[in-house]
């Protein structure tokens, strides 16, 4: 397992060391990456990302007890995640899925209601009574903001993609890999896993055509509005 998943990753910086020298579109794409940008990003990222923790965890130690009394299990569920540049990172969500939800996963392949790579199901019969409701409300993600504070996400970005679907990728699709990850993006306000993968893509690639302090911090505003609202989320 650990043999494939390595081949894998070095597959994918391959790939994108060749994409990044072929694809005529990376210049514009990456063009935002200046200094002043990255470095007010990063510090909003590092507040954002602190304030968030203090602010949450009481929510999260709430949900936390309500996760054991349902079946006793882990509250954190850790997966490999594939961020800037194609590097390997663990990200961090509270656990929405029965144990074994992994594991169940390929039985359920066929079901897949997304065009594309991703898997999305809407009555997923690994969710646990606990996981419909903070899914539906994103709180099963607040864990990410660790990722954040730690520099392997960002507040916004696109999301990052799992191991196995970086590796279906054409070289267009690729180029979400160019900038970090985030935890919320134009995917998320606009529809979420209401929308197909290619309109994911081109969300993405538009947010990082014209990313902006100002877009980021519309987008970390309108993310609040949809979680109060949820729309799209399961």
């Amino acid at each position: 397992m650990n043999h494939t998943k390595g081949r894998l990753v070095n597959e994918v910086d391959e790939r994108l060391l060749e994409i990044q020298q072929s694809v005529k579109e990376a210049p514009s794409l990456l063009k935002k990456n200046d200094i002043s940008y990255l470095v007010i990003k990063r510090a909003m990222d590092l507040v954002g990302s602190i304030v968030g923790l203090i602010f949450f965890t009481p929510i999260m130690l709430v949900i936390f007890l309500a996760i054991k009394l349902e079946d006793g299990g882990k509250v954190f569920f850790k997966q490999t995640r594939i961020g800037k540049d194609g590097k390997q990172f663990s990200m961090y969500k509270i656990r929405s899925m029965c144990m074994e939800a992994e594991q169940k996963l390929a039985d359920l392949k066929e079901k897949n209601e997304v065009q594309g790579p991703m898997f999305k199901m809407k009555n997923d019969p690994r969710i646990t009574k606990v996981g419909k409701f903070i899914r539906k409300t994103s709180l099963d993600e607040l864990p990410q903001l660790i990722n954040v504070l730690l520099g392997n996400m960002s507040l916004v970005g696109p999301r990052p993609p799992l191991p196995d679907e970086v590796g279906q990728y054409n070289a267009y699709e690729m180029q979400r890999l160019f900038v970090k990850p985030g935890c919320s993006g134009l995917w998320q306000i606009s529809g979420r896993s209401d929308l197909h993968f290619k309109d994911m893509v081109e969300l993405d690639l538009k947010y990082i055509r014209t990313r902006s302090i100002k877009l980021d911090c519309s987008i970390i505003i309108k993310t609040f509005l949809v979680i109060l609202k949820p729309n799209g989320a399961y």
